[in-house]
């Protein structure tokens, strides 16, 4: 079995081929490389492996930008810091994870599936869900992470997604509130937010409020099966109300350990 590790950290390397060695000793690593640029530059003058390691984050890059240049048709195992969370909806029999930090149970699991998949006749990265699996992942990883906002007309105040509390629709406009408690008004809709914030670190409880899970005092029960959540800053004398459809969804999202 020809290997090819994708991954740019040394220590990660050094540990990932201790483990393959002790998992499948017959496992002859062809290359390992460390970046986007080499990876298409190797597989311009090589076959393709008959397995691939490949970390999702590379020095120069996301890996999925390797996917728009090479038709890659053989396994992948992805190692990746992608909390499980994130990844549970995209567990798919054409390819396997493992999560760092990387163990050896991890890696003997993931080879058996795999030879499983191959005995059985089936090609690991041939249909459909490799692509699907690749949009997935590649949406989270669009997620934003910070926000210019504007601020006294002149200026844009450079606000990071852990500082933000919550974003909520006052007089018909959106605002966000920080960590610090200062409120801002903000440049995007509501619907605009949803859609570009991580879904595991917000939630929108209703049409008015998208909120972190420090935004959180406490959570009254409610009339009909609802809940009121009250808010550690008071931005609204209006209850902060989760609809009894959404109420499961709001308290698995709140107990989940992986936001």
């Amino acid at each position: 079995m020809k290997v090819i590790i994708v991954e740019d950290e040394n220590a990660a390397v050094r540990n990932l081929k201790a483990l393959l060695a002790e998992a499948r000793p017959e496992a002859e690593i062809e290359t390992v490389l460390d970046s986007i640029a080499a990876v298409l530059d190797w597989f311009s003058q090589h076959a393709m492996p008959d397995l691939i390691f490949m970390d999702i984050h590379l020095a120069d890059g996301s890996a999925f930008e390797i996917f728009e240049h090479v038709d890659i048709t053989c396994p992948i195992i992805f190692t990746t810091a992608y909390d499980e969370y994130a990844l549970r909806a995209f567990k798919v029999n054409s390819v396997d994870y493992l999560l760092k930090p990387i163990g050896k149970g991890d890696v003997e699991q993931a080879l058996q599936k795999l030879e499983h998949l191959h005995l059985q006749g089936k090609a690991p990265s041939s249909d459909d869900s490799l692509l699907q699996l690749i949009r997935s992942l590649k949406k989270q990883e669009s997620y934003k992470t910070h926000f210019l906002i504007p601020v006294k007309g002149d200026k844009l105040l450079p606000v990071s997604v852990d500082m933000i509390l919550l974003f909520y629709i006052q007089d018909c406009k959106v605002k966000v509130v920080l960590v610090d408690g200062n409120e801002y008004v903000f440049p995007q809709t509501l619907d605009e937010v949803s859609e570009c914030i991580n879904p595991s670190l917000f939630f929108r409880v209703n049409r008015q409020f998208l909120i972190s899970r420090e935004a959180v005092k406490d959570i009254d029960l409610w009339f009909n099966n609802r809940l009121a959540i009250n808010l550690r800053c008071k931005v609204t004398d209006e209850k902060v109300l989760v609809s009894k459809a959404r109420v499961q969804e709001f308290k698995d999202w709140f107990s989940s350990t992986h936001g």
